[in-house]
């Protein structure tokens, strides 16, 4: 078995600087590697956003959408509420014009049944 020889100082910075370079080769090639998933992982975190905005854009056309066809909804069922009380205020004053025509031939009847009572009285006495 060999004795244990230590090394002397040139050895150490030699062994120290090829550390040292070992290390910084690593970090360079791990630096590399990074690097070229990095222009793929940036390309898919746009691609990513585009979807997004696209589906951001669709949902404010659905949006719109919807909007407008309630609007038209809402209008349709103004339209369609104004004829209701028109009809509903048309029935009213035919009936209002029929209880008053009952109310005159009503009022007519009993003036004609008094003023005959009146003219029978006449007749009575006279």
């Amino acid at each position: 078995m060999k004795a244990f020889r230590e090394p002397n100082l040139t050895e150490r910075r030699d062994m120290g600087a090829s550390a040292k370079k070992a290390q910084l080769d690593k970090v360079l090639a791990l630096k590399a590697k990074q690097q070229e998933g990095l222009a793929e992982h940036l390309a898919e975190r746009a691609r990513i956003a585009e979807e997004r905005e696209a589906r951001a854009v669709e949902r404010k056309a659905k949006k719109l959408e919807q909007e407008k066809r309630e609007a038209e909804e809402r209008a349709a069922a103004e339209v369609a509420r104004v004829q209701a009380e028109k009809i509903a205020l048309a029935i009213r004053e035919r009936d209002a014009a029929e209880k008053a025509a009952r109310e005159v031939a009503l009022e007519a009847t009993r003036k004609a049944a008094r003023d005959a009572r009146y003219a029978a009285r006449q007749k009575r006495k006279g």
